[in-house]
């Protein structure tokens, strides 16, 4: 079997948190210069903006050397540069750092920002911004929370150790815990397990249940209610994308503030970050891999749709 080539390090420092972009010139193809492949490749970003970075040495390659219009496509040659990051909108909430030490930060993050770089999300994410207050450049997370998810994240001090610590979570090794607010639906006999597959499809924002094999099963506890609200356990099994908030919709009791279940809304204006998910990542609990310590973290936060019923209860 073929081994896969070990990319060389960034000839870059990252940006404000962020990594470079990496790419590698594939293997097969004719292209007469790196300029051809990155008008091919990066078509949406317009074949001026690309000559304009290739101009001012802004793509480089292994060694930091710039890359010109004229560089010779050279298949498997790896290049890096920066994207102009978006315009973001501050989220305006803080990140608490439960635990530190030489291998692990576990982070307690915010409804509304973004676990890790993607899409118009880049440097106003966690990694980003933990990159920059801990002054940790080779920070890595080790699983990710939806953008409008609050709670624990586990993130990596060694690259090489990032490795260990994801097979924690790929092979549910790791105890989770979530806490929801809710309607109340006194019919519904809880506790119980939901068993159900759900599909997510590329393009699509809500994933939906579908018939076959059950990939997807979570825990369903009543904690408490009061006033026809409900706050629960959830206990997740297994790690589908949205997977809670697709089981407790399908309950009938759908999390409140959620802009997917059981219907699709408006967009949420940039900046209004008045109604969060009443979704909180609680507990994490697992056995260091590196260090054989018995870890068990806890989220500080509340839910606000409990604490503060009558301002949720009125809008």
């Amino acid at each position: 079997m073929r081994r896969r080539t070990q990319p060389p390090p960034s000839p870059l420092p990252q940006r404000n948190g962020v990594d470079p972009v990496r790419l590698r010139l594939p293997v097969g193809n004719t292209w007469t210069t790196v300029r051809d492949h990155l008008a091919a490749r990066l078509a949406t970003a317009g074949i001026a903006v690309i000559d304009d970075m290739l101009d001012t040495g802004r793509i480089v390659d292994a060694a930091g050397r710039p890359v010109s219009r004229d560089t010779a496509y050279v298949p498997g040659m790896f290049v890096w540069f920066h994207r102009e990051l978006p315009d973001e909108e501050l989220v305006p909430f803080a990140i608490d750092i439960l635990y530190q030490d030489e291998h692990l930060v576990v982070a307690d993050k915010p409804h509304f920002l973004a676990t890790t770089p993607r899409g118009s999300h880049v440097a106003e994410t966690a990694l980003a911004r933990l990159r920059r207050q801990l002054d940790i450049p080779t920070l890595g997370a080790a699983h990710r929370l939806d953008r409008l998810t609050a709670g624990l994240v586990l993130f990596t001090v060694r690259p090489e150790e990032r490795g260990a610590y994801q097979s924690l979570f790929r092979d549910r090794r790791v105890a989770k815990e979530y806490e929801a607010v809710a309607p109340y639906d006194p019919a519904l006999p809880l506790p119980r397990t939901v068993r159900s597959r759900i599909l997510k499809e590329r393009g699509i924002l809500a994933a939906r249940e579908v018939d076959g094999e059950p990939n997807a099963l979570s825990r369903v506890e009543l904690l408490e209610h009061r006033d026809g609200r409900a706050r629960y356990r959830l206990t997740p099994s297994t790690g589908q994308t949205h997977q809670l908030r697709v089981h407790m919709s399908a309950l009938g009791v759908p999390i409140l503030g959620d802009p997917l279940y059981p219907v699709v809304t408006d967009p949420v204006a940039a900046g209004d970050f008045r109604r969060p998910l009443q979704l909180l990542a609680r507990v994490l609990e697992f056995t260091d891999p590196v260090t054989g310590r018995e870890h068990r973290f806890i989220s500080s936060r509340v839910l606000e749709a409990w604490v503060a019923h009558e301002e949720w209860a009125t809008g």
